[in-house]
């Protein structure tokens, strides 16, 4: 049986293995190596090293207060990134959808930021906040501009969510102007007829029918944010004073760069990705949930 599955799907196989072997080479085996890990003291060099159970996730939730306020600042960043970038990109889609010339360029120009290297962007914002704005302060009289844009904790939040949002909405513009595409357009002109407003439209007849790309551009929206790190790296550093810390930066500095702690931060890793995993699933079902009732 297995042999005549083999010959009748050899191409098919042929294609999917090297695929295959990269998952499971540098996914799937180190994160069950990371899972093992998470139960002992190991420092990620030492061949020597002992189980300990799990004093590491108890350590990481009761004692770690750097841990948990990155955790909190990792919930809100979520919050407002998902919240902010998924509106923006629909305002965008709906705005660009509803214009009968120069549908290509605003497609084009509102792209480009998503199609730039996440590093080589936010140094970019991060000279311009540390440098441009100052100099438009002094030479323009702009006195609002002249604020620590990095440097305050209350500031840099918002900073670091502007340069968030500025890079992420392009493709989330595209999957929404999709699917804004595929309404039947005799339901708009029946609702047009029917005297109903934009509002009315986009109430009951837009947003349930593009459900299935709002689920799928939340999806991204959450699993990005959560495992964002570049961008606040380049931005801010996690500063200041471990500020604008989220948690991959320090699970990173927990493995590699202070304490050398490789079981620590795996277990730190462990919570994370149950954390995005409880989250997604909720989303996806609730989500999934409101495609049937549209």
């Amino acid at each position: 049986m297995l042999r005549r599955l083999v010959k009748t799907h050899r191409s098919l196989i042929l294609f999917v293995l090297p695929a295959f072997v990269l998952y499971v080479t540098f996914l799937v085996i180190p994160m069950l190596q990371g899972s093992y890990y998470s139960f002992t003291n190991w420092d990620g060099l030492n061949k020597n090293y002992s189980f300990v159970g799990l004093q590491n996730f108890i350590e990481a939730i009761s004692d770690d207060k750097n841990f948990q306020s990155s955790i909190l600042f990792t919930a809100k960043y979520v919050v407002f990134a998902v919240i902010f970038q998924n509106a923006v990109a629909l305002l965008l889609a709906l705005m660009i959808e509803s214009r009968s010339r120069g549908k290509g360029l605003l497609r084009t120009i509102f792209f480009m930021p998503s199609m730039l290297s996440i590093i080589i962007s936010t140094f970019m914002w991060a000279f311009v906040f540390t440098k441009v704005m100052p100099a438009l302060s002094r030479f323009a009289a702009l006195k609002f501009l002249d604020i620590s844009w990095l440097g305050d904790p209350n500031i840099s939040f918002w900073t670091i969510l502007m340069v968030s949002v500025w890079g992420g909405i392009g493709t989330l513009m595209i999957i929404y102007m999709s699917a804004i595409q595929g309404i039947p357009q005799h339901l708009k002109e029946a609702a047009i007829i029917d005297g109903a407003t934009p509002f009315h439209m986009l109430r009951y007849i837009t947003l349930p029918l593009i459900a299935h790309a709002l689920t799928i551009c939340i999806f991204l929206t959450l699993n990005n944010s959560f495992k964002v790190y570049d961008l606040i790296y380049a931005l801010t550093g996690g500063g200041p004073a471990r500020a604008t810390q989220v948690i991959s930066m320090n699970i990173l500095e927990e493995a590699y760069q202070q304490n050398f702690r490789y079981g620590y931060a795996s277990a730190k890793a462990i919570i994370l990705f149950l954390i995005i995993l409880v989250i997604t699933l909720i989303q996806v079902t609730v989500m999934k949930k409101r495609e049937v009732e549209a």
